[in-house]
């Protein structure tokens, strides 16, 4: 029998200064069996960091038409498509033909430095394309916020988040690895 995700229930409030923009957010984050807390909370801080009203998760990591986050405009078309980890450079390609802006926020200290190493100078050909580089212990403190009915404070500013929840708090600042 297939495992079924585990449903979190997070009510997001976020403050970006960097983009004068503020709101809440209740969200429904379903973790795929075999992502880690420290993965799924990355989607999290990654959505508080793009916060939009029409910003939504993708159907999850087995699915490979859809990015981990997207942001539609009215029509449909594709405004920012989002990515976590380290995919293939195919697949990032696909995503800056369907999208406005692509943005991959890559992680896994040991593999990225190969992975970036082998793929930066076909990635830099995709003008559309930012990359972010999040350290394993950025994922490792966002997976100690991890709980079921998570009240998350989200405070952007100077490109870093701030996550408080529960009396801990944790910052995440991605580091740039390109723009192309």
């Amino acid at each position: 029998m297939a495992l079924k995700a585990t449903l979190f229930k997070v009510r997001l409030n976020v403050s970006d200064l960097d983009r004068n923009a503020y709101g809440d957010f209740p969200l429904s984050v379903a973790r795929h069996p075999s992502e880690t807390d420290g993965r799924m909370m990355l989607r999290v801080a990654v959505f508080a960091l793009h916060a939009d009203q029409r910003l939504e998760f993708g159907r999850g990591i087995s699915t490979d038409d859809e990015p981990d986050l997207w942001r539609k405009d009215l029509t449909g078309a594709i405004e920012l498509w989002i990515e976590l980890g380290t995919p293939d450079p195919d697949r990032l390609r696909k995503a800056c033909g369907r999208a406005q802006e692509v943005i991959l926020y890559a992680y896994g200290d040991r593999a990225l430095s190969v992975w970036w190493e082998k793929h930066q100078e076909a990635l830099a050909r995709f003008r559309n394309l930012r990359v972010y580089a999040v350290s394993d212990a950025e994922c490792a403190q966002l997976a100690e916020l991890a709980a079921p009915g998570l009240d998350l404070q989200a405070t952007v500013t100077d490109g870093e988040l701030w996550l408080a929840a529960d009396g801990a708090s944790h910052s995440l600042k991605p580091r740039v690895l390109g723009l192309a």
